[in-house]
């Protein structure tokens, strides 16, 4: 009822009253602080000891628009614009756990979903990579989906490829339902679901993954010849003749280079690895997992690398470690219920060979592609945090409870293939990260 040079208040006495106020209002403020604390620790007990109810249920998470999170988009410029070195970090509990479990999309190949055929322990879900040099956000599923918008994104290799696959596409259906347009296989009893193709309406995507364990042209191992035969200077055609179809690939190889084999090249017999019976020259394999990585980065950045047209990201994903403790087929191959610590196991022998023949041929080849405006070409370095992550295996739930009956001495464990969900996420958060910079021309 009047303007401010009118209030009754102003004065001596006002500001007294307000003194007295502040006074009042601070102890009140102190009163409820205390409070708080107060019920935190009483309930904080029941909230631990509950916990177990959320570990099956995924945390679904749905990507914001910059207007209701104004600054969201500031620090991930800021984050993508840090170097990063993904191989160095640590595994640090995450209490949100996994986007997906084994029942929200109907992907994951059997013997990878370890939480249906009931193992009991929850606790490999709970862990996040964390690099030392920069922050790794959280798989966004709508901010893959709109960096490949109207593209074509394929999975090349053996079954860590497709690991790495079925991880990817669990957690973007998450945020939109892909379609299976394509699905065919050689009728193979042991390898199911060789070739495959999903559609996501919404965005435009296709994601596909081709069976090619060598990446370059090989007959594989039958059982009247117990010998794979690989010819390192062609490349499989089979994944080979739809590079023009493909805008970003990712190529995963390595574990079937360690079976028997004769090499050829120029249809000559170049030697052979652990080829008893066979008069040829023992050879290895290391030399020959670096070729068969040059003839299929030299041949993508010939066919899809000159001249005109669209351009095309490669991706090569190294070595992942598996993590046999003793036979196989003994209880308790691979017994591991959480990470290794820092220090705790070391990179080496095979394991640190093979990530170093990846990493050394995708160097040599961004040197062969420096005149290319059309190829990107990156590695994606899993070897050292997969190493520490011997918990993330099947083991024995490769199979559906496994131990109804009972413990036995003698089961089948699989110390390679990572459970889903598990630490491959981990893998397809580095990849969206290297999208994100790649996006903004920080790569």
């Amino acid at each position: 009822m009047g303007s401010s040079s009118t209030n009754p208040f102003k004065g001596q006495t006002y500001h007294l009253m307000t003194k007295k106020l502040q006074f009042w209002r601070s102890y009140a403020f102190l009163f409820v602080a205390l409070l708080c604390l107060y019920f935190f620790h009483a309930i904080s007990p029941f909230l631990t000891a509950n916990n177990h109810l959320s570990r099956i249920t995924p945390t679904i998470t749905t990507s914001s628009s910059s207007s209701s999170f104004p600054f969201k988009e500031e620090e991930e410029r800021a984050n993508v614009e840090i170097a990063c070195n993904y191989t160095y970090g640590k595994w640090v509990h995450d209490k949100l756990g996994p986007l997906y479990n084994g029942t929200t999309c109907g992907t994951i190949t059997d013997a990878q979903n370890c939480l249906a055929h009931g193992r009991p322990d929850l606790g490999y879900l709970y862990w996040k990579w964390k690099p030392n040099q920069c922050h790794l956000p959280r798989f966004e599923p709508k901010t893959f989906l709109q960096i490949l918008r109207n593209k074509h994104l394929a999975f090349v290799g053996d079954s860590m490829a497709r690991n790495q696959l079925e991880s990817l596409l669990c957690m973007l259906a998450t945020a939109s339902t892909p379609n299976l347009v394509y699905s065919y296989s050689d009728g193979d009893k042991f390898i199911r679901h060789k070739f495959r193709r999903w559609h996501f309406p919404s965005h435009n995507v296709n994601v596909s993954i081709y069976w090619s364990p060598f990446l370059v042209k090989g007959i594989e191992k039958t059982e009247s010849v117990n010998y794979n035969r690989l010819y390192l200077d062609s490349l499989d055609e089979r994944w080979a003749s739809a590079l023009d179809q493909i805008d970003m690939i990712v190529l995963s190889a390595g574990h079937w280079f360690l079976q028997p084999a004769v090499y050829f090249n120029d249809n000559s017999v170049l030697g052979c690895h652990y080829c008893t019976g066979q008069n040829h020259t023992e050879v290895g394999f290391y030399d020959v997992f670096g070729k068969t990585l040059n003839t299929t980065l030299r041949t993508i950045i010939e066919r899809r690398g000159l001249g005109s047209g669209s351009g095309i990201d490669v991706i090569v994903t190294t070595f992942s470690p598996h993590h046999f403790e003793g036979e196989w087929d003994k209880f308790g191959a691979c017994p591991k219920t959480h990470p290794y610590a820092e220090g705790e196991k070391e990179l080496e022998g095979m394991d640190a060979e093979m990530r170093k023949i990846g990493v050394r041929e995708v160097e040599a080849a961004k040197v062969n592609a420096k005149k290319s405006r059309r190829l990107r070409l990156e590695v994606l370095d899993i070897t050292k945090l997969s190493l520490m992550r011997g918990d993330g295996h099947a083991g024995p739930y490769m199979f559906a409870n496994p131990f109804a009956n009972g413990i036995t001495e003698r089961v089948q464990n699989d110390c390679v293939h990572w459970c889903l969900p598990g630490p491959v996420d981990a893998w397809n958060e580095i990849l969206l990260d290297m999208m994100k910079r790649w996006e903004r021309g920080l790569v």
